[in-house]
């Protein structure tokens, strides 16, 4: 039986950074869009696996709006944590950072809500942990999270 405790939001943030070289970008100097992406579903999915204690699958991603591009020679800092729980899936926001390290100069360039499904040894879903907030920002989203989740389940229904 798996450990149904809740867990803070804390225990489940992650952060990765990444060097951009040429072979991450087009012959423009921009990262391309898939890598960022690529970046952003391992942080989601080390985050979401960390607050379930079980393996995780990707079964949903809200858009992702490039505001600024990313230089090859650019830090790519990717923080995830675990925004909402249901019963077996989980809401990862993940913010994407630029950041020039010579300068120290850092732009945001993206957010995106990731979901994934926790899997048992069987490959099939298992319920999670809830999440616990422990700061009113927190709690605010949480209610975010769950507004969205509601907002896809809508959408899936149609």
């Amino acid at each position: 039986m798996a450990d149904l405790t809740p867990k803070p939001v804390r225990a489940s943030r992650i952060q990765l950074a990444q060097m951009m070289m040429p072979e991450h970008a087009n012959n423009h100097g921009n990262v391309h869009g898939g890598w960022i992406m690529k970046l952003a579903d391992e942080a989601g999915a080390l985050a979401s696996t960390r607050h379930a204690g079980h393996r995780t699958v990707t079964v949903a991603i809200d858009q992702m709006v490039f505001r600024q591009p990313i230089r090859i020679g650019d830090l790519v800092i990717l923080d995830a944590e675990v925004s909402y729980v249901g019963n077996t899936s989980m809401e990862v926001e993940v913010h994407v950072t630029s950041e020039n390290p010579i300068t120290g100069q850092r732009t945001q360039t993206n957010t995106a809500y990731f979901v994934y499904v926790a899997l048992d040894e069987e490959r099939k879903p298992t319920r999670v942990p809830p999440l616990l907030a422990e700061t009113p920002e927190e709690e605010a989203r949480m209610e975010e999270g769950r507004q969205r989740q509601k907002r896809r389940l809508a959408q899936k229904k149609r």
